[in-house]
């Protein structure tokens, strides 16, 4: 929207008489302009306080000559740039007409032809975007624009240039918008974001396009990134082959999203398919002629992985991974040969959140089958399993001796263990006791990138801290002496919202505002340091931690997948079921295993009374659901170990896919560990016997 010039905004720029204001972001404002008598443009004039890094301008300087090689398919061109002048510019098409955000609320979601537009517009665009070896990164509705009736993506790869520079986003902002960004975003540093990230982007535009509403909203952007990290697409009102481009593109794993060059294939073949059962949309014959010029520029690249902007010859069909999800009938949908065979989840989401209370709910003691869950991860600590025993460089150390001892001389210690990304509301606990007057255990929490929180733990006092690029914040902290020297004491550290609140052996501790908007999911690590680091440099720290377990926050409500059977809780009493094994150490006597349903689809469709039809899994000869419940359990000294050893005739029993053929620990711990499965017997959480099951 046009708005009068500001006092103190510059009449011109570069040569380009500035007319009026068109808008304002994260990286600097922009005007509507003209040079001499040529056409309308947008200027946007980057934010002092960039201006005056090299690293900013740097990048700045790459991206935008990257952008200038973007083909103008359903692109605004960028059309000049001066990333050496005092105050640097970027000089793009000019637009004049609204965009897709402003669209659906003046008018309402759009349907059928006008929805295909869109929905082909944007995969255009991104086709030409990605050939360019660019990634938008902050693919949204309101940088969608409309110019008579063809939508144009704005606003494309330069957002690069600020996501480096990484004190301008940490901890007051973070590049993209929350509801669009893909769960790999959310990462830290622990994965390169690729063009995957834009199509994921593409799936929650064209969800918001259809429905009005974002496939993933919820009352807080933490619970929004919660919902992508954890739960399926709200994709309610999409109906037909376009709802199910939007589910691929949705998932959660950039491996198995289509590249925007097969969305785009996808799309048009919907317009030309002779064998379609029903009328596809008519598509505007010029947005055709583009996005066919697109679709046939020969820049293409993968969803996750690939090099930019390589050319490639065709795409090839590729393996996808999949995962079966019990929770709901799986779907599986061949849309077009040659593209690659995907897979749907047709799982209900789950309701939004409710208002938090301050009473805690009662916890359920194992995940609900059928329920959308996030990771849960339970580990004694007093051997090898999730964690693991190491040391630094400074003298630090972290081994198993009646818990995970820790202990370091220098600022601190962390101990690695698991690797899992916690989001939403979740509770951390552990039993914690200190060495000394002088000695902290410490829990870091929502760390990813350079940031993270800080609980310490500590003889006279107990603190929550922020920890960004550049420096540390004191939130909130309580004077105690719970942490006496030597007293195991239970923590719980309950994270709901933006919120984060402590209790010890029951007593409410410490409560504070999370104020970093942009952690909102990371890691979860244990950790040792000096009460005071600047008086305590030759000070050893020590702190022992036991029984960790980190969950989500659920309600205890039934199954929604009804009849299901329970999840088996091989932590006590004597059990027999099926598990996933993430890793088995033999010399630690440890076992590292997920809890998982294993039905024949026969007893699947049985429990939930359903007819075997095409779209059914009644005749699969086996489905499994995940709990995404970890834990680690001890071994008896001699357990018995089976296998099929891939040969069912030979060696396995009745019934036939659990192996009966002897074998040592070693080389079944070759065989399972990565997610093999297995037969568990367990007595009182100690794994007693292990056989190995054959799935053809």
């Amino acid at each position: 929207m046009k708005s009068p010039l500001r006092p103190g905004d510059p009449a011109s720029l570069g040569g380009y008489q500035l007319l009026s204001r068109l808008g304002e972001g994260g990286m600097g404002a922009v005007f509507l302009g003209r040079r001499d008598d040529g056409p309308l443009v947008a200027i946007k004039i980057i934010k002092p306080e960039y201006a005056h890094e090299e690293e900013f301008r740097g990048r700045f300087r790459s991206e935008v000559k990257r952008a200038r090689q973007v083909p103008p398919f359903c692109t605004a061109a960028v059309l000049d740039a001066d990333p050496e002048h005092p105050t640097p510019y970027l000089v793009v098409e000019y637009v004049d007409g609204p965009s897709l955000d402003e669209v659906v609320a003046q008018e309402g979601p759009l349907a059928d032809s006008r929805l295909h537009g869109v929905a082909v517009g944007v995969a255009t665009a991104l086709t030409a975007i990605h050939g360019a070896g660019v990634i938008h990164r902050d693919l949204k509705p309101r940088n969608v624009l409309f110019a008579l009736g063809t939508p144009k993506v704005i606003d494309f790869g330069i957002a690069r240039a600020l996501e480096v520079t990484s004190q301008h986003t940490h901890p007051d902002q973070m590049v993209g918008t929350v509801a669009y960004m893909a769960p790999e975003r959310f990462d830290g540093v622990h994965r390169d974001i690729t063009p995957a990230a834009d199509v994921f982007a593409w799936g929650a535009v064209i969800a918001y396009a259809g429905t009005g509403r974002t496939p993933f909203r919820a009352d807080s952007p933490v619970a929004t990134a919660a919902r992508i990290l954890t739960q399926p697409p709200d994709l309610t009102g999409l109906t037909g082959p376009l709802a199910d481009l939007v589910a691929l593109a949705l998932a959660k794993d950039p491996e198995e999203r289509p590249t925007a060059h097969e969305l785009l294939n996808l799309l048009l073949a919907q317009n030309t398919d002779p064998y379609a059962i029903s009328r596809p949309p008519t598509l505007d014959p010029r947005l055709r002629e583009v996005a066919e010029a697109a679709q046939l520029s020969g820049r293409h690249v993968s969803g996750a992985g690939a090099r930019l902007g390589q050319p490639v010859e065709a795409v090839p069909p590729r393996r996808r991974r999949t995962r079966t999800l019990v929770a709901a009938t799986a779907a599986v949908t061949l849309i077009m040969a040659g593209v690659g065979l995907y897979s749907r989840s047709l799982a209900q989401p789950a309701p939004a959140p409710g208002p938090s209370t301050a009473a805690e709910p009662e916890q359920a003691t194992m995940p609900t089958p059928g329920a959308v869950r996030g990771p849960w991860v339970v580990d004694a600590l007093d051997r090898r399993g999730q964690w693991k025993a190491s040391t630094d460089e400074y003298g630090g150390r972290c081994s198993f001796r009646n818990g995970l001892l820790m202990t370091t001389s220098d600022f601190e210690m962390l101990c690695p263990g698991t690797s899992e990304t916690f989001a939403g509301d979740q509770s951390i606990s552990a039993t914690i006791a200190v060495d000394d007057a002088r000695s902290c255990g410490e829990i870091r929490f929502r760390a990813a990138g350079d940031g993270a929180y800080w609980l310490d733990l500590c003889p006279t006092i107990v603190r929550i801290r922020h920890e960004g690029a550049v420096q540390t914040t004191m939130l909130a902290s309580a004077d105690t002496t719970l942490f006496t020297p030597g007293q195991p004491r239970r923590v719980l550290l309950t994270l709901r919202d933006e919120s984060a609140s402590v209790a010890v052996d029951g007593q409410s501790t410490l409560h504070t505002a999370l104020t970093d908007p942009s952690l909102l999911a990371g890691t979860v690590a244990f950790g040792v340091a000096p009460i005071d680091t600047a008086k305590n440099d030759e000070v050893t720290a020590t702190a022992l931690v036991t029984g960790a377990e980190i969950r989500p926050i659920e309600e205890t409500a039934p199954s929604p997948a009804g009849s299901l059977p329970p999840f088996t809780d091989v932590r006590r009493g004597s059990t027999t079921s099926v598990v996933k094994v993430r890793a088995y150490y033999p010399a630690s006597r440890s076992i590292v295993v997920e809890p998982v349903l294993f039905l024949s689809g026969d007893e699947y469709c049985t429990a939930l009374h359903l007819k075997p039809t095409a779209d059914t899994p009644c005749e699969r000869e086996w489905l499994t659901e995940d709990s995404r419940m970890v834990v680690t359990l001890p071994t008896s000294a001699a357990p018995k170990l089976t296998s099929t050893f891939d040969d069912p005739e030979r060696c396995a029993g009745n019934p036939v896919t659990v192996g009966t053929c002897t074998i040592s620990a070693t080389e079944l711990a070759e065989r399972v560990t990565g997610g093999g499965l297995v037969e568990l017997t367990s007595t009182d959480g100690t794994a007693t016997a292990l056989a190995e099951l054959y799935t053809p």
